[in-house]
């Protein structure tokens, strides 16, 4: 990221918002972490100074953040992030930053808190008030369980979470609640992913359950604490790494299966067959099998070793060449 003083435009990899000016009000609102839910005015000219020490204007009582972490100030038309020497950090949009220009609907990680920078009309409180009030939310959301981060999976989608957790190299087990029942889990050892796994079913490889997540846009997310289980197939791969392939692999895989029958179809090999199985490629062959053994489209894509992407477009082919039918 190229730093304001040389007159760089920051640009950042949220969706394009609107610039702060014109008079209008911001505020800066924990989307994730102990102050989940709390809302910290933006007053122009007046600096935010964030950090652990209680003389600070907002306190964020937590290991990972410094004494002095960072200040957010706004001047005219501009708000600006400056990160004052800390130890684990300041994110913006998973970037890590040392002074950036922020804008409406950039996501800050401080420690192991979320905030987003909204605009708002009417802000809820005065900054006499913000401080006191965060402290009502933390006390709030205490509870017995040792999570360091929640929050909503629409607040804050995989990618970028995953973004904000690889470049912060956070520990632990992201843990995704789907709207549909389904339970995802993703393994981070300093911030590179080395398991991931869906309802904790061993037929479906890790790489593919990290696939399937990125797709998952409603539910709730945790960070727990790192697992001291082993896997025997362990992966090491970086965050940018999956999102390339993840999100190239999700955007084509959702074209083919809007043309695959539903996922409860059963296959059945047409009879006769319309040529020889010799015919046949090796991958089309395993399929074949899968199918034979299961049936299900569901069960298929589960079973299969290969990528959801590669056993669906195999799927396609074999349907439309006759050798499987829908019962």
């Amino acid at each position: 990221m190229q730093d304001p003083a040389n007159k760089a435009p920051y640009q950042s990899l949220t969706a394009p918002g609107t610039r702060p000016g014109n008079g209008r009000s911001f505020i800066l609102r924990f989307i994730s972490g102990k102050y989940q839910g709390g809302e910290f005015p933006l007053t122009a000219d007046k600096p935010i100074l964030i950090g652990r020490s209680s003389e600070l204007d907002m306190v964020l009582v937590e290991d990972m953040v410094s004494r002095k972490h960072a200040r957010i100030w706004m001047q005219q038309d501009q708000i600006w992030l400056e990160d004052l020497g800390s130890t684990n950090g300041s994110f913006v949009n998973g970037e890590k930053v040392s002074r950036t220009r922020l804008k409406e609907g950039d996501r800050i990680l401080i420690g192991t808190s979320i905030l987003k920078v909204l605009a708002a009309d009417d802000p809820q409180s005065g900054p006499d008030q913000a401080p006191r009030e965060l402290e009502d939310v933390a006390a709030a959301r205490r509870t017995t369980q040792a999570r360091s981060m929640s929050g909503s999976i629409e607040e804050v989608p995989l990618p970028d979470l995953l973004q904000l957790f690889g470049t912060s190299k956070k520990s632990g087990v992201l843990v995704l609640r789907a709207e549909t029942d389904d339970i995802g889990k993703i393994y981070m050892r300093k911030g590179v992913i080395y398991y991931a796994s869906i309802n904790d079913l061993d037929d479906v490889t890790p790489m593919k359950s990290i696939f399937r997540m990125l797709a998952w846009d409603k539910g709730l997310f945790d960070l727990e604490p790192p697992s001291e289980v082993t896997f025997a197939n362990e992966l090491s791969l970086t965050v940018q790494e999956v999102l390339m392939e993840g999100l190239r692999q999700l955007d084509e895989f959702n074209e083919v299966r809007g043309r695959l029958p539903a996922l409860n179809s059963r296959l059945v090999f047409a009879q006769p067959l319309p040529s020889p199985l010799r015919d046949l490629k090796p991958a089309e062959l395993d399929i074949m099998q899968l199918t034979f053994n299961h049936g299900q489209i569901e069960s298929i894509l589960n079973k299969s070793p290969l990528p959801d992407l590669e056993t669906a477009q195999i799927l396609m082919n074999l349907l439309n060449q006759g050798y499987l039918q829908v019962r």
